[in-house]
């Protein structure tokens, strides 16, 4: 039995009235690893879709002409997807390039003359955060700013206070309606069926509250270090880097109340509300852990208190979720690359039957799946139970868009549905800012390859434990299965 999962199209969800295609797209950081990984493959991808022909110009400080940044971009596909010689060939027709320093006018006066007969440009920071504000200033004084949007690339400020420092700024010079925040978690496939399954499903709503879910746990655990990135993660750490923003957003997917519609603010007005509810983290509902070796990465300092594992608990004081606990996981150098949502359903009120609980599992990468656990009978003469999953799989994402190219697209034609609203920022670094600093909790060490500081274990200790994911399925296509064999985390005492 086949299931296709789809999300609503641009065209299927109300946009702003003044939403009209983009006729230029501008990135700032053209040299930079973000363009080599994401931007010139979802930029490819585009062309090949029908979603990009306009001016595309590449801004940076490296020296380079624009021959070179045409070899950085063939070399940049010929390692992520492969080159598509026609669309390649059409992205080398729409490609600028500008060298010039972010903080010298003669750059955006440039940039100004190529944008001549550009009526709505879309400029995307892919920069460093602390680059934002001299290119902010530089498009608005130049004119470069008129009647444009911009993207910028998370994390959206530090703490609390720089969030809103980058806002006044941004809002200096663009509209709210005219930012977009970009999280390219939230241009995945995968986190948009959990948005999907939640409110397309007639059956899940009546169960979806207090009265019957016991615990809810979300695990983002990746086995590779920090690859390169010891200088941004010194920066950063686990919490600032996923748990503020992917893995809250993941909590406001799985939390909030029906949207009225597809249309952008309802969606994220919902969100808004969840977040608001969830009180500010308290020191003593964290885990902060370090895997062993970090200290010897490039960039790192030798005494380093930055963590690379991050475990909290957190509570939402709403009708719905009141006494149900919410704990949040994530780790480098784990077992396994995985992204799991465990939500464990209450006991059925029957001694006689076995401790296990029935629960909605959520697999949101590398691979997707949706499981239902449940107890049907063992075959044989006795009345014993055995556990068994019901799983809707897709395993087939051939037709899957990039991220960046679905949230490039999105912006340019000015769809917000899936961009980061400023009040949302603000309400997610309210959760996390007493946890903020290296000196707020103590600092566990773990070796690589496992699952994290043992000292996780107590945030978990009253719901059973923690729920460890397998390691990604391999092939295969859509389908429904039941699964007749023990599930993993039953084995481990998850429930």
């Amino acid at each position: 039995m086949s299931t296709t999962l789809t999300a609503a199209t641009p065209d299927q969800r109300r946009l702003p009235k003044t939403a009209a295609l983009s006729d230029a797209l501008v990135f700032f950081g053209a040299t930079g690893d973000l363009a080599y990984k994401q931007i010139f493959p979802s930029l490819q991808q585009m062309i090949r879709h029908g979603n990009l022909n306009v001016p595309v110009i590449g801004v940076a400080k490296a020296g380079w002409s624009l021959d070179q940044l045409r070899e950085r971009a063939r070399q940049s596909l010929e390692k992520h997807g492969g080159v598509d010689e026609a669309a390649f060939s059409k992205l080398m027709e729409l490609l600028n390039y500008i060298d010039g320093d972010y903080r010298d006018p003669a750059t955006f006066n440039k940039l100004g003359e190529l944008l001549r007969k550009a009526q709505l440009p879309t400029h995307y920071l892919a920069i460093p955060p602390s680059m934002f504000p001299a290119v902010i200033e530089g498009l608005g004084a130049s004119g470069c700013a008129k009647n444009a949007r911009v993207i910028l690339e998370k994390p959206f400020g530090r703490d609390l206070a720089s969030a809103q420092e980058l806002d006044a700024t941004l809002h200096s010079v663009f509209p709210e309606s005219s930012i977009f925040r970009i999280d390219h978690y939230l241009g995945k496939e995968e986190v948009e069926n959990l948005l999907f399954f939640r409110f397309a499903n007639t059956f899940l709503e009546p169960i979806w509250n207090r009265n019957y879910v016991e615990s809810v746990q979300i695990t983002m655990a990746e086995s590779f270090g920090v690859a390169g990135r010891g200088k941004f993660y010194e920066e950063a750490g686990a919490i600032r880097d996923v748990v503020q923003n992917h893995l809250l957003q993941v909590v406001g997917f799985l939390t909030m109340e029906p949207p009225t519609s597809l249309y952008p603010d309802s969606l994220r007005d919902e969100q808004v509300r969840v977040f608001r509810t969830i009180p500010s983290v308290r020191p003593a509902n964290v885990v902060r852990g370090q895997f062993e070796g970090y200290r010897k990465v490039p960039d790192v300092a030798p005494n380093s208190k930055v963590e690379t594992f991050s475990a909290l608990r957190l509570e939402i004081d709403s009708w719905r979720w009141d006494g149900v606990p919410f704990v949040i996981r994530t780790g480098k150098c784990m077992a396994v690359t995985a992204t799991e949502v465990l939500v464990k359903l209450k006991q059925p009120p029957l001694r006689r039957l076995p401790n296990q609980n029935n629960y909605f599992r959520f697999r949101l990468g590398p691979d997707l799946s949706i499981n239902l656990g449940a107890r049907i009978k063992r075959p044989g003469p006795e009345m014993v139970s055995m556990p068994v999953e019901l799983s809707a799989v897709q395993l087939d994402l051939s037709a899957e868009l990039m991220p960046y190219e679905r949230l490039l697209t999105d912006a340019m034609r000015g769809d917000p549905l899936l961009f980061v609203r400023q009040d949302a920022v603000e309400a997610a670094w309210a959760i996390v800012d007493p946890i903020l600093g290296p000196d707020t909790t103590p600092l566990y060490f773990y070796p690589p390859g496992g699952w994290g500081p043992p000292e996780a274990d107590r945030l978990v200790a009253d719901i059973g434990g923690w729920h460890n994911p397998e390691p990604s399925a391999q092939g295969g296509t859509s389908h429904f299965m039941w699964r007749y064999d023990e599930p993993e985390h039953a084995r481990q005492g998850g429930g």
